[in-house]
């Protein structure tokens, strides 16, 4: 469903009521382009120089697994040998900018759609990881899904590893490098999903993925 008009309005009402007009002037997207680059950014823990092993270390706190393969095209068997581990179908949905890795050649039937509620694995890339967090920096697009990492059972999110970085004041400014501005959605996957409202007792799968494998890509 696409939100854009009623949320177009609810600015434009915002606007007014402040006194401005209802389109973006240069001038205010000058004005916090300003504000943007002339900001001190604040005191940032040390992480020391091993990003991929901090980044390993926290995800595994979170309760993801992980996986690490010597280039991509290694991709495709480690996801049949996780699945197969998990005594799951060979089955997936992911992103359309996956389409080129050799899939049927290690027996994996993989649509690049997104996903159904009959889905129960979802493959996608990710923008970056952040190592303070062990948290994956998603943004959408239209071949880039949001719903592929959300809607079933199991996320499997590829992440070469010169994609880590160290912080989330980095992972932001890589974004603003590469891309100017962010997309529609913006998504940080810390682990899988978990609540903690029956009883205080950690819930796994409560609003989205049991599960978050990551596969680390070297080259």
């Amino acid at each position: 469903m696409d939100t854009s008009a009623a949320r177009n309005a609810i600015f434009q009402r915002i606007r007014q009521a402040q006194g401005r007009p209802e389109q973006v002037a240069d001038a205010e997207r000058q004005q916090v382009q300003q504000y943007l680059t002339q900001h001190v950014p604040g005191p940032r823990p040390d992480l020391g120089s091993d990003l991929i092993r901090r980044f390993c270390q926290q995800a595994e706190r979170t309760s993801q697994t992980l996986d690490r393969v010597i280039s991509a095209e290694h991709v495709p068997a480690a996801v049949a040998r996780y699945l197969d581990g998990l005594g799951a179908h060979r089955q997936a949905i992911a992103w359309r900018t996956l389409q080129e890795l050799p899939w049927q050649e290690h027996g994996l039937a993989v649509e690049f759609r997104k996903p159904v509620n009959e889905d129960l694995v979802g493959i996608t890339g990710c923008f970056c990881a952040i190592a303070e967090t062990g948290t994956l920096m998603l943004l959408s697009g239209p071949d880039t899904y949001s719903s592929a990492a959300l809607l079933p059972e199991t996320h499997i999110a590829l992440l070469p590893v010169s994609r880590i970085v160290g912080s989330m004041e980095e992972a932001f400014a890589l974004a603003k490098q590469e891309r100017g501005e962010l997309p529609r959605a913006t998504n940080f996957i810390s682990g899988p999903s978990r609540t903690g409202d029956i009883e205080q007792t950690i819930v796994l799968g409560a609003h989205g993925p049991y599960r978050v494998h990551v596969i680390l890509i070297d080259n």
